[in-house]
């Protein structure tokens, strides 16, 4: 029913910054929140950031400090903006969103952190 395409995924060297936008189909004030996860080959997928409806954020200790979650409900898009990048930031991104018990996924978006 809700549609979520990543972008902004690339190449980077230890200490640079990326961007991710994940565009929705629908409203944002539609769902009870919205996160980032990602995944390297052969581990678990790990939440990275979420924002919930009212606006507050969540982050792992892992990556509190280096990443933030934004949207913009005008354009309907979900950000994670990414600094101090390291090598162990490398995996798929995921865009996620819930809403009651549904949960919608995009395809992913591929950040490599690399010298």
């Amino acid at each position: 029913q809700v549609q979520l395409v990543e972008s902004g995924g690339g190449l980077v060297q230890p200490g640079g910054s990326l961007r991710l936008s994940c565009a929705g189909s629908r409203s944002l004030f539609s769902l009870d929140g919205m996160g980032w996860y990602r995944q390297a080959p052969g581990n678990q997928r790990e939440l990275v950031a979420r924002i919930f409806s009212g606006g507050s954020t969540n982050y792992p200790d892992s990556v509190k400090g280096r990443f933030t979650i934004s949207r913009d409900t005008a354009k309907n898009t979900l950000y994670l903006q990414m600094d101090s990048l390291k090598p162990e930031d490398t995996a798929v991104y995921y865009c996620n969103a819930w809403f009651g018990s549904y949960n919608y996924w995009g395809q992913g978006t591929q950040v490599t952190v690399s010298s």
